[in-house]
């Protein structure tokens, strides 16, 4: 690694650059910009800044730093969105600044007592179970209680199947997106980060399927969230 990084002209192979980003906590673009800048495309996939082949690989200093840096829009569209609360250091204070800044924190989560995430509790067969890593974000919105510009809803019965397997994370002109394979949790499966660079590209496209479930979504009402309520 030292050797790497002391010769500027010394650039590793892609996968050893990911594997040493991954251990070290940082993004790629930080050790070796010129690298990332040469991936840039000028085609259909010019928005893709990254892949990952595993959620969990994607460093969690991105998700902090992308959650931070938002000022405007900051729209968690997964299923469950439990996993802000332990990979993102204060995201209970992190959520409540940004929303007394100014900036719309929505939440977008499943019903956990619906037929959609009773199924796919049955599916993943894990000790943490869909209904109560739900459970734990509406425990997290009752205790924020209401903030004028955080919204939370449930996606619509006939969304739940369209939402479970596809959860968007949007971050200003930056999102994180998963699709969920067959029986893997989502820090499981693969993860795309996404930039925008102009009018329907990838990030309009995956922004506006999750703008489209939110548009049918059920209010929740943060002061009356509970694990295991209803729409």
């Amino acid at each position: 690694m030292e050797r790497w990084i002391a010769d500027e002209a010394l650039t590793p192979h892609a996968r050893n650059r990911h594997d040493a980003c991954r251990v070290l906590g940082v993004d790629e673009q930080m050790i070796w910009p010129e690298a990332v800048t040469t991936r840039v495309k000028v085609g259909h996939d010019r928005e893709l800044v990254s892949s990952y082949p595993y959620r969990s690989a994607c460093p969690s200093t991105t998700w902090a730093r992308l959650a931070r840096d938002a000022t405007r829009d900051i729209f968690l569209g997964g299923y469950t969105n439990y996993f802000f609360w332990t990979q993102v250091p204060d995201f209970a204070g992190l959520v409540r600044r940004k929303a007394e800044s100014g900036c719309r924190v929505r939440f977008l989560i499943g019903d956990p007592d619906g037929e959609t995430s009773r199924q796919r509790e049955e599916v993943e067969a894990a000790a943490l179970t869909v209904s109560t890593r739900i459970g734990i974000t509406l425990e997290h919105l009752a205790r924020l209680g209401r903030l004028e510009g955080l919204e939370a809803r449930f996606s619509a019965p006939a969304d739940a199947v369209n939402h479970v397997g596809l959860s968007v994370f949007r971050f200003d002109d930056d999102a994180l997106v998963t699709p969920h394979l067959a029986s893997a949790i989502g820090h499981d499966s693969p993860l795309l980060h996404l930039r925008r660079q102009g009018e329907a590209g990838m990030f309009d496209r995956f922004a506006s399927h999750v703008e489209e479930l939110w548009a049918r979504g059920c209010a929740i009402d943060p002061r009356g969230a509970e694990p295991h309520g209803q729409a």
